[in-house]
């Protein structure tokens, strides 16, 4: 009878100790995966990022490809050149790109060309690049406004 009690005892479950190593071991396991779905999330943001500089870049420089002077400002590339100015996926806001803009150099005379159809909008500035409003690096260490 007392082997009968002792062969029950075994099957009635597991011990605190057995119980804790394996809550220890799933939280562990539970916080890996934490910090790795929010480093690929990041890690998202910043190449949809990228492939919205990359985009209005090159809309800038079609626009100026068949226009021979920059746009006004990014919204004169939206219907014909761009659908719409993406949002800064840092930021979730339009809002927050920081447009680069070259003023021409009236001291160069190759940099302009004088010919009869010569209008005083082509001196305007125009913006010649784009790029991020928000704070912060990426996880290489590149600040966002440096892309």
């Amino acid at each position: 009878m007392n082997l009968e009690m002792k062969s029950r005892r075994r099957e009635r479950g597991f011990t605190l100790i057995e119980l804790l190593v394996v809550v220890t071991i799933v939280g562990l396991l539970a916080g890996i995966a934490v910090l790795q779905v929010r480093q690929a999330q990041r890690k998202a943001a910043e190449n949809v990022l990228r492939g919205s500089l990359a985009v209005m870049r090159h809309a800038i420089d079609t626009y100026y490809a068949d226009k021979q002077k920059y746009p006004d400002s990014l919204q004169a590339l939206v219907p014909n050149y761009m659908r719409r100015i993406p949002s800064d996926p840092i930021t979730k806001s339009a809002d927050t790109w920081i447009e680069s803009f070259d003023e021409p150099d009236m001291t160069d005379p190759d940099s302009f060309d004088f010919s009869n159809d010569f209008d005083e909008e082509s001196l305007a500035p125009g913006v010649v690049d784009v790029k991020s409003g928000a704070e912060g690096e990426t996880l290489d260490g590149t600040p966002y406004g440096d892309l």
